[in-house]
């Protein structure tokens, strides 16, 4: 049972204690980690490596906290070393495989950049959810406002959504209902959680 009184035979499948928190939770929320054959730690953010895993909550001062306490060591069960760069490694790979995600959705014209496209697909309600650069203009993105009943990301830069859609900087995009859209807002949250500051959604509500 949750806090809430709730099962957990939830789709989100089964959780995974954090060896941080301690608090159990759906592993998209969670980052695996393995230890490598000469003993180092390594991520493993799609949680396909093999070898026994450990899980640490996607938040950047629960990931800073098992590499002080030395908590993967005595959660793997062996002798291991951390890379120093460890968390930032994390958020680097987690930001590859949100704009990979966007990416793909964009390829399947599933995803949508520009104010105009965006602004079109809220008008037609095709977006489920809105995503706005944290370094844009505050005033431009308050145009624009989440889906009803859909997502809202905006703690990645311009530069970052760029990637996604093949320009230099892109501020504003949008994604249509399906499985990508889903892939994206789970890798993006995340994502969120290690970032070094919050988004810059001004308070904007996610859903």
């Amino acid at each position: 049972m949750t806090r809430g009184g709730a099962t957990k035979d939830r789709p989100e499948g089964p959780e995974r204690k954090c060896i941080a928190t301690g608090e159990a939770q759906p592993r998209h929320g969670l980052i695996r980690f393995v230890a490598g054959p000469d003993g180092q730690v390594v991520p493993d953010i799609a949680g396909k490596l093999p070898g026994r895993g450990t899980y640490v909550a996607a938040d950047r001062a629960a990931l800073k906290k098992a590499v002080d306490k030395k908590l993967f060591a005595r959660s793997l069960k062996m002798p291991v070393t951390v890379p120093a760069d460890l968390v930032d490694e994390v958020e680097r790979q987690l930001i590859r495989r949100v704009v990979e995600t966007i990416s793909l959705a964009r390829k399947s014209g599933a995803a949508v950049s520009g104010y105009e496209k965006v602004k079109t697909w809220l008008d037609k309600e095709e977006a489920h959810v809105l995503i706005q650069a944290s370094d844009g203009s505050g005033r431009g993105k308050s145009k624009l406002s989440t889906p009803h009943f859909g997502k809202y990301i905006g703690w990645l830069t311009a530069d970052e959504l760029g990637m996604a859609f093949g320009r230099q900087t892109v501020i504003h995009a949008a994604l249509a209902s399906g499985g990508l859209a889903k892939r994206v807002v789970e890798e993006a949250q995340r994502l969120k959680g290690m970032r070094k500051t919050d988004d810059g959604g001004k308070g904007r509500a996610e859903g």
